[in-house]
């Protein structure tokens, strides 16, 4: 039976999560801004945090790729492609911010096919997005922050039956889940909660 989410202890000396929490800083916390809901929507009363975008070619990226990688082959078997956008979110939760619930592949967000019946109208499109279309299938997680540094902010995940869990808060490790499962930030108490969040990509559920 494959588990909805799995994490990794990564193990990575403490002094090299200081270069990446540095090198992060250095380069993007000048782009920090508020950050948005999936198209680009912009709603405090639902997601209040700060983000910037760190692009997949940073040296991080081929980081988080072997981890995505090895959880999906000894988990999820799914069929992916890429970080989606090429790019992931650089996060920061402060005092009283926040994250509710939400899933990051509800299907609302894939294309809805055009065409009716048998009529032409809408079958050029409904060809290439089936052929073409990428949707989230993998959230992954980087825990930048040291859990002592901050209180409140946990990650907060459902289960298929309905059952909350919180995920590990230790520093350096590697979260990943199901993009379509239900999951939430808890409000930040006191402290700075920092992470690297992303998705992965590949063709649509068949």
């Amino acid at each position: 039976m494959a588990f909805q989410s799995v994490w990794y202890y990564s193990d990575i000396p403490e002094d090299v999560v200081d270069i990446i929490e540095k090198d992060l800083s250095i380069k993007f916390d000048p782009q920090m801004g508020d950050s948005r809901l999936m198209g680009d929507a912009l709603n405090k009363d639902k997601r209040n945090s700060q983000n910037a975008w760190v692009p997949s070619s940073h040296w991080l990226g081929g980081f988080m790729w072997h981890y995505i990688e090895r959880a999906n082959r000894e988990n999820f078997l799914y069929d992916l492609r890429c970080i989606d956008g090429e790019s992931m979110q650089y996060t920061q939760y402060g005092v009283g911010q926040f994250y509710s619930w939400h899933n990051d592949a509800g299907i609302a967000c894939h294309y809805k096919p055009q065409t009716v019946g048998n009529r032409m109208e809408g079958r050029a499109n409904d060809f290439v997005n089936e052929n073409t279309e990428l949707v989230r299938k993998l959230s992954f997680v980087l825990q930048l922050s040291d859990a002592d540094d901050y209180k409140g902010g946990n990650l907060q995940l459902l289960d298929e039956a309905g059952k909350s869990y919180f995920e590990p808060r230790k520093r350096g490790t590697v979260i990943l889940f199901d993009s379509r499962t239900q999951h939430r930030v808890l409000p930040v108490k006191s402290g700075l909660r920092k992470s690297i969040v992303g998705w992965t990509v590949g063709p649509r559920w068949k």
